[in-house]
């Protein structure tokens, strides 16, 4: 790893979590050769695409209205439009219903979707542009069809076309030179690139799977989860203090993982290579399962490796050395061996560990030191026996990120507040001020979420018939203070937006022609 890269480098200028967030279903079609101008390099979508319904003026302008009527009351409405979204109405679950019922996805989509901060937040300001319009969506059919260069003016239009298609799931692409739709219409292929995206990082619990005793593949705990916590404080103050960034929102997977976004301008529009210099710069455990050492850095350690490893040897003792017990199995204590640089001090600490068995890892690290304090090596280096633990807490500890999701503007991710199809569980943000106290394992799922809405109607059904404005249907529910987290991550995005303008409005001439 080299770290010689600084933040002033960096200027303006089956199991669906198994698949690249950009890659279809296992089934999907093999791409037309002339379909997609080689732009995704990978596959196409053969079903057929979202019909084009003419944009009345009132749509275009939908989403200017200061008061936010996005998600529905309980009570519905049956004057429907011909051409219009259902209408909302009280769904009554069954006692079976699962969260994968095409009914229970639409009642979602309808109910608790927040749309209209979903668009604010791609188009970063409350009227319509090209940073919403442009932007590509995929979706995730019910029969598993991958539709892919979607694109809608308004968060009205995007609603209503989900609740037409109705999908499992969808992911969020690219802002593109030209509307994803017209791309076949293009004379020339370069006329159609991608101009702007979120620049994105993704944490996989399965990328642990060699180093987590608790679990492994799609399973997780609270144990394992620490790995995610640990990540997330690593990399969003590597993110802020190294390179500036101030909007980025982490938001949970559904099931073993965390992906963050970073919104601020500089971000969004980096080229490739700049993506790629940061995805290096935060990348430091390389090497598969079968690899050697995993964790090669030079010394004096970068600024940034000396701060991470503050944040990670908290954490060392407790989640790695007494929950995980990394070592406890000869085999994984031979491992810990061969990471040391000592011969001598290898021997005496293989002999101790063989004649008990049972010793826990946390007694095996301290045997260490013990063993090398007492003499067990006479030639041994104490500071390359330093820079080796300092080595082996960042192999079992520091942030092992899928660094090709980061790298290339038209990788796609999934949308924050879809459902996880495998668990049901929404995919909410994570506040980092109380990323410790965050539960995978308590966010609600769908089915829940439709649940509370009917216990809050039925216990509270006088109550909201006297009040002038009734509650939102999100309000009701345990996603209340996920919303309200993205509104006001939204809200701050937009405020520094506006004052971007102001600034660039400013320092116009007037007079220059």
């Amino acid at each position: 790893m080299s770290h010689a890269l600084s933040s002033e480098d960096i200027k303006p200028s089956a199991d669906e979590d198994s698949f690249l967030p950009d890659a279809p279903p296992a089934n999907a079609v093999a791409p037309d050769a002339d379909a997609e101008n080689g732009l995704d390099g990978s596959y196409v979508v053969v079903q057929p695409t979202a019909s084009k319904e003419p944009v009345k003026l009132e749509d275009l302008f939908d989403d200017d209205e200061e008061e936010d009527e996005e998600f529905p009351s309980s009570g519905g409405t049956n004057d429907t439009a011909p051409g219009s979204s259902p209408p909302t109405a009280h769904l009554q679950l069954a006692p079976s219903a699962k969260y994968s019922d095409p009914e229970v996805m639409l009642a979602f989509y309808q109910r608790l979707f927040p749309f209209r901060h979903l668009f604010q937040w791609l188009n970063h300001s409350m009227k319509p542009s090209t940073d919403f319009g442009h932007r590509e969506f995929a979706f995730t059919l019910p029969n598993d069809a991958y539709l892919r260069y979607q694109s809608y003016p308004t968060s009205d239009l995007l609603r209503k076309d989900i609740l037409r298609l109705n999908p499992s799931r969808f992911e969020i692409g690219p802002v593109y030179t030209a509307n994803p739709r017209d791309r076949k219409t293009l004379r020339k292929s370069t006329a159609f690139r991608p101009r702007a995206k979120e620049l994105v990082f993704d944490i996989d619990l399965t990328d642990y799977d060699e180093v987590r005793t608790c679990c492994d593949k799609a399973n997780i705990c609270h144990k394992c989860w620490s790995f995610i916590t640990m990540a997330i404080k690593v990399v969003d103050v590597a993110l802020r203090d190294d390179f500036g960034f101030e909007h980025i929102m982490w938001v949970y997977s559904g099931r073993r993982g965390a992906h963050a976004w970073i919104s601020d301008k500089r971000a969004r529009n980096m080229d490739d290579q700049k993506r790629k210099a940061i995805a290096g710069y935060l990348e430091v455990v390389k090497g598969g399962a079968q690899s050697g050492k995993k964790v090669n850095v030079k010394r004096p350690l970068h600024p940034h490796l000396a701060r991470s490893l503050d944040i990670l040897k908290e954490h060392f003792q407790g989640d790695i050395l007494e929950d995980q017990d990394p070592w406890a199995k000869p085999e994984k204590a031979e491992r810990l061996l061969q990471l040391l640089p000592d011969k001598a001090l290898n021997d005496a600490l293989r002999k101790k560990w063989d004649a008990a068995p049972g010793r826990s890892s946390a007694s095996k690290w301290a045997d260490i030191d013990s063993l090398a304090k007492a003499g067990a090596s006479k030639n041994l280096d104490g500071k390359a026996l330093l820079e080796a633990k300092q080595d082996i807490v960042l192999e079992y500890t520091y942030p092992r990120l899928d660094v090709e999701v980061s790298k290339k503007q038209i990788h796609l991710l999934k949308s924050p507040f879809v459902v996880h199809p495998g668990t049901g569980r929404v995919c909410v943000p994570i506040d980092t001020k109380r990323v410790e106290k965050f539960d995978p394992l308590g966010v609600p799922t769908v089915t829940e979420l439709l649940n509370e809405i009917d216990i809050w109607d039925k216990e509270n059904k006088k109550q909201e018939l006297e009040e002038t404005k009734k509650l939102q249907d999100y309000e009701k529910t345990s996603l209340k203070p996920f919303v309200d987290y993205f509104r006001t991550h939204v809200g701050l995005l937009l405020k520094a937006e506006k004052e971007v303008k102001r600034e660039r409005d400013d320092n116009d001439d007037p007079m220059e022609f």
